[in-house]
């Protein structure tokens, strides 16, 4: 019986099935992830170097001895992986459990491929089971979280967390998302909001699945 770290680990290691030799990998946050980048660091002969989604990848990847390129000194890249805190079988995420979301979907908006990898525990049939993060300027946080409850959501400040941002988050409770790309595009068009955590517009292209059968892959 697998654990449900061992099925992360298998996701994130298959992930390097889908890694070209010499270019440029883009690296998301979290535990999954972390297993990604032990496993980059297998082949970091082989690769430029990585662009990092948070200050917490970055100091993983520095100490793996992997070099981490400024993201505005790049025009695209081939490769972004992730993981998610929900992902749907329209291949639909949440994801900012770990408060990255903002830099993840810019990282995730110029990579060519996004590939998301997750045990199996994270696939639902509808999103929101995950509460909703949020990213707000801070001056915002109880006029956003207003409007948040006016769409039937419950939206709870994020208690002694400061994004690398410098912004606070909101957790958006109560939400069944039955249109992932509206909603999205609804959130973050209230005043205030940096990001919201649906990454639907930008859905994942790839999905690696750690189950007790071994990585499943949908594209």
């Amino acid at each position: 019986m697998l654990t449900q770290d061992d099925m992360k680990r298998k996701a994130a290691w298959t992930a390097l099935d889908y890694i070209p030799r010499h270019t440029i990998v883009g690296v998301g946050t979290g535990s999954t992830v972390n297993h990604f980048i032990d496993a980059l660091a297998s082949i970091k002969e082989d690769i430029e170097g990585a662009v990092s989604s948070s200050e917490q990848s970055t100091e993983r990847l520095k100490a793996l001895g992997i070099p981490v390129l400024d993201l505005n000194s790049i025009d695209s890249f081939a490769v972004y992986v992730d993981g998610a805190d929900e992902i749907n079988p329209d291949r639909h995420m949440i994801k900012g459990g770990g408060a990255a979301l903002t830099r993840e979907k810019i990282v995730a908006a110029v990579a060519e491929t996004f590939i998301c990898i997750v045990d199996e525990s994270k696939e639902v049939p509808v999103l929101g089971h995950f509460p909703l993060p949020v990213e707000v300027i801070p001056m915002a946080s109880s006029y956003v979280a207003r409007e948040l409850n006016k769409i039937g959501g419950r939206a709870v400040l994020r208690q002694g967390v400061v994004t690398d941002n410098g912004n606070q988050i909101l957790d958006v409770h109560d939400l069944e998302i039955q249109h992932p790309i509206q909603l999205e595009a609804q959130i973050n068009n209230i005043v205030g909001v940096v990001t919201n955590g649906i990454f639907a517009a930008r859905a994942a292209d790839i999905v690696l699945v750690g189950s007790q059968q071994g990585t499943k892959v949908y594209k």
